[in-house]
C-alpha cells in the first residue's frame, strides 16, 4: 500500500451541518495536513479566512430546475482535467452540477465535498491537495472519472452509478444501476444534464470530436465506495 502525503489529508473540524452564516478558516499544520475549521484557530496558527461560506449540497436526485451555464472561471479547469484523463467535458459538467450545482464549498451530511463531492478517503487517492480548491477537486473528481471508466469499459450509466454508490455496489449487482432511490435519480439527472451540456457544447462548424474515454492507461488508483 502506498503512504499518503500529509498534505493529502483534510480534517474537517467543524460539524457536518456547518450553517452558510458560519465563517470557515483554512490553515496548514507543521505536517502539512490541511485543516478547516468554523473556530477561529489561536496561537501562532497562520489562518486564512474562506470567501464565502459551506452550504449544504443539493439533494443528488432531486429534479434538475433552472439548469444554466458553468461559471466561466471552471471552464479552464474543467478542460484541462477532461483533456488530460479523456473525459468527455459534459459529462464532468453534469457531474458537477448534479453534485454541487457548481458551489466549491459544497458539503454533504457524509463529509463530501467541494465541486465534485469529494469524500476525503478518494481525494486521497486521487492525489488532491486541497479538497476546496477549486482546480484541485475538479483534477481529483475527473481523474476519478478515468478510474471508474477503465474499470467499467467507458459505460457511462456504470461510472454515474459508481460515482454515486461505489463501484463496489454496482458490480454487487452485476453492473446494473443499483436499486438505491437516490442513486437511480442521480443517474437519471446526471445523464439529462450530460445531455444538456452536450447539446450546448456541440461546436457550430462540426469541429472536432470529444476523445474516446473507454480503457485509458490505468495508472490511477481506486477511490472509496461509500454511498454520498
Amino acid at each position: 500500500m502506498r503512504a499518503i502525503p500529509a498534505l493529502l489529508l483534510t480534517v474537517l473540524a467543524f460539524p457536518l451541518w456547518a450553517g452558510a452564516s458560519e465563517s470557515i478558516y483554512r490553515y496548514v499544520e507543521k505536517d502539512g495536513t490541511i485543516v478547516y475549521t468554523n473556530v477561529p484557530p489561536t496561537g501562532s496558527k497562520a489562518a486564512k479566512k474562506m470567501k464565502g461560506s459551506f452550504a449544504q449540497a443539493p439533494a443528488k436526485s432531486a429534479p434538475v430546475v433552472g439548469r444554466s451555464r458553468t461559471p466561466p472561471d471552471l471552464d479552464p479547469h474543467i478542460a484541462a482535467a477532461a483533456l488530460r484523463y479523456r473525459i468527455p467535458t459534459a459529462l464532468v459538467r453534469a457531474i458537477m452540477h448534479a453534485e454541487s450545482n457548481f458551489n466549491p464549498n459544497a458539503l454533504s451530511h457524509k463529509g463530501a465535498s467541494g465541486l465534485m463531492q469529494l469524500m476525503p478517503g478518494t481525494a486521497s487517492d486521487m492525489y488532491v491537495k486541497d479538497i476546496f480548491d477549486e482546480r484541485d477537486n475538479i483534477e481529483g473528481g475527473v481523474r476519478y472519472l478515468r478510474v471508474l471508466a477503465n474499470m467499467f469499459d467507458g459505460d457511462m450509466v456504470k461510472m454515474i452509478a459508481a460515482y454515486n454508490a461505489g463501484p463496489d455496489a454496482v458490480k454487487r449487482y452485476g453492473g446494473k444501476v443499483p436499486p438505491y432511490e437516490e442513486t437511480q435519480g442521480y443517474v437519471r439527472k446526471v445523464l439529462q444534464l450530460y445531455y444538456h451540456y452536450k447539446e450546448r457544447e456541440r461546436p457550430a462548424d462540426g469541429g472536432p470530436r470529444e476523445p474516446n474515454f473507454q480503457n485509458d492507461d490505468a495508472r490511477e488508483g481506486a477511490g472509496g465506495d461509500e454511498p454520498r
